[in-house]
C-alpha cells in the first residue's frame, strides 16, 4: 500500500480494527510502510480520542461490531425480507391477534398484512406502525406498545413497554434479530432489547424468528434472548443449507421462504 498521510492513515487503522479486531503494530507498520514508532504514536492519539482501546502490542476497536441503524437495514436484503414477510403473512388467520417486533423485516411483514382483514396487530416498531397507518385499513386494529424510543432501531423498549405486554396475549409473535443461533437464541445489541424479546415471545402461542440468510449463525453482540420451547425460524433461499442443520438438530422448525417474482 502507498504511504498515506497521517489523517487518512489513522482513519484506516480504525476501520481495520473495527473489521478485524486485534491488529498488531508490526502488521500496521508493514501495511502502511511507516515505522513502528509512527504506528505507536497513531495508536496513542486514537486512544486519547476514544476511537481505540490500546492492548499490548496493538489496538482493539472500541466498537468491533457497530450496530447498523434501521435506515441502513431497510436498504439491505430487500428481496429476501419481502419473501420472508410474504411467507409469514400466509400463516396468519383472520381474527387473530398478531405481535410485531421492531426492525426492517417486521416492517416488511407489516406491508404484507395491509391486505388482510379482521386482524389485530400490535407492534413496538415505528416503521411497522407507519406502514399500517398509511394503508388506512378498514378491519385492522392497530396497537402501539409505547415506552422509551430507542432511536437506532426506531422501536420502543423499557418498563412501560413491558407493562403493556403483561396485559396482552397474542396468537402469533414475529421477531426480528441481529443474529440467531440454535444454541443461544436471538442476538441483539443490549440486554434491554433481549429481555423485551423474551417477554414478547412469552405472550404468544406461536413464535417466529424472521432472519435473512446473513443473520443465521451470527453473533455480532453479547446480549441474548432465551427462546421458548417451541419456535420457528424463517429465512430466505440464499441461506447455506449447512447453516440450518444446528437448528433442525435441536428440533427447531425451519422454514425457507420461496423467492418472490421480481417487480419493477
Amino acid at each position: 500500500m502507498d504511504r498515506l498521510r497521517s489523517g487518512p492513515r489513522r482513519d484506516r487503522i480504525v476501520e481495520m480494527a473495527s473489521s478485524n479486531g486485534l491488529t498488531s503494530v508490526e502488521e500496521l507498520s508493514a501495511t502502511f510502510g511507516v515505522t513502528p514508532s509512527t504506528i505507536r504514536r497513531d495508536l496513542a492519539l486514537l486512544t486519547t480520542q476514544g476511537k481505540l482501546a490500546r492492548t499490548y502490542g496493538g489496538a482493539l476497536s472500541l466498537e468491533p461490531h457497530p450496530e447498523a441503524s434501521l435506515r441502513q437495514r431497510l436498504g439491505q436484503a430487500h428481496a429476501a425480507k419481502r419473501a420472508i414477510a410474504a411467507w409469514a403473512a400466509s400463516q396468519i388467520v383472520p381474527g387473530e391477534s398478531v405481535l410485531l417486533d421492531g426492525g426492517s423485516t417486521t416492517a416488511a411483514l407489516a406491508q404484507a398484512l395491509t391486505g388482510l382483514r379482521h386482524l389485530s396487530v400490535s407492534t413496538i416498531g415505528l416503521p411497522a406502525l407507519e406502514v399500517l397507518v398509511e394503508a388506512e385499513p378498514e378491519d385492522l386494529e392497530i396497537v402501539l406498545l409505547g415506552g422509551r424510543l430507542r432511536p437506532m432501531s426506531q422501536s420502543f423498549v423499557g418498563p412501560v413497554t413491558e407493562q403493556a405486554l403483561e396485559r396482552m396475549t397474542f396468537d402469533r409473535a414475529f421477531m426480528g434479530a441481529d443474529g440467531v443461533r440454535a444454541d443461544r437464541g436471538i442476538n441483539e445489541k443490549d440486554l434491554e432489547q433481549t429481555r423485551l424479546k423474551e417477554l414478547m415471545m412469552g405472550r404468544a402461542d406461536h413464535v417466529y424468528v424472521l432472519a435473512d440468510a446473513s443473520k443465521i449463525g451470527q453473533a455480532p453482540f453479547h446480549a441474548w434472548a432465551v427462546m421458548p420451547a417451541r419456535w420457528t425460524l424463517v429465512t430466505d433461499s440464499g441461506v447455506d443449507p449447512a447453516a440450518l442443520e444446528p437448528f433442525r438438530a435441536k428440533g427447531i422448525e425451519v422454514e425457507v421462504a420461496p423467492d418472490l417474482p421480481v417487480t419493477d
